[in-house]
């Protein structure tokens, strides 16, 4: 029997078979659970429903996370088949190219609103939505980086947004937690993902990344998977609020160990 056998997940944010989602799909369909998916419109029939259909997924749903009708849209066709829904997973980000090089000073009104409405405010809309369908036991995971809390190069304004992010889990942690429902992050080290290719010099902190991390390895998206695995799952029945570190131990350290 898996981990999740019975269970059901949404998941927004796959974007094609190198995303970080899609590394948690995997996981979690591995478990048991029945996974659905929901992404941007453009990347449905090209590259999300293929997927889908590779593990025998049949919801498949559009929706822009800046409107909320089509948030509201998406749980009503969840609705129409599912009786509940035991597992939420947000992998949502997005920020203006040019915020995503140079200075931060230099970040754009309309920009620096844009990187928080869809990586951080999404979070809560989508969780909002969800409250109707989500029980006692629930889920609820989402996807930062380390650059919320330190500065890294490049990462400008979406490091603002993921900080807003990671406060987001702490309070919709404590709004839900009466209910049982948990909500936690992932802080995932640097991956190779459509999404990472627009942050300016991602190439050389990619390859020096193995350099200092403890572990002197690189993090794929099975890794992001497992853990996502057991936030998913009862393993993690009394973790709620927190934000658990998939980097090999690079957040520990304090300067290069110089070997």
């Amino acid at each position: 029997m898996g981990l999740l056998d019975g269970k059901t997940a949404l998941i927004f944010g796959v974007a094609n078979d190198h995303s970080i989602a899609w590394g948690i799909a995997q996981a979690l369909h591995d478990a048991g659970a029945e996974v659905g998916f929901s992404s941007i419109e453009s990347l449905i029939d090209k590259r999300v429903r293929p997927l889908a259909e590779s593990i025998g997924s049949t919801f498949v749903e559009p929706c822009d996370v800046q409107v909320d009708a089509d948030i509201e849209r998406v749980f009503s066709r969840w609705a129409e088949t599912h009786d509940g829904l035991d597992i939420l997973v947000h992998a949502l980000a997005f920020a203006k190219r040019e915020d995503l090089t140079g200075r931060f000073v230099d970040t754009s009104r309309d920009g620096f609103a844009l990187a928080q409405d869809v990586s951080a405010y999404s979070l809560v809309a989508l969780t909002r939505a969800a409250l109707p369908q989500l029980r006692r036991g629930s889920s609820v995971v989402t996807l930062t980086y380390y650059g919320a809390e330190k500065v890294v190069a490049n990462y400008n304004v979406m490091g603002v947004a993921k900080a807003s992010l990671e406060a987001s889990v702490r309070y919709l942690a404590a709004d839900l937690g009466p209910d049982g429902i948990r909500v936690n992050a992932i802080s995932a080290g640097p991956i190779r993902t459509l999404a990472a290719a627009g942050i300016g010099g991602f190439k050389g902190m990619y390859r020096g990344f193995v350099e200092i991390a403890p572990l002197r390895a690189n993090i794929t998206p099975e890794d992001v998977g497992k853990t996502a695995l057991y936030l998913a799952s009862d393993l993690s029945s009394a973790v709620t609020g927190e934000v658990i570190y998939v980097d090999g131990g690079f957040s520990i350290m304090g300067a290069p160990s110089g070997d």
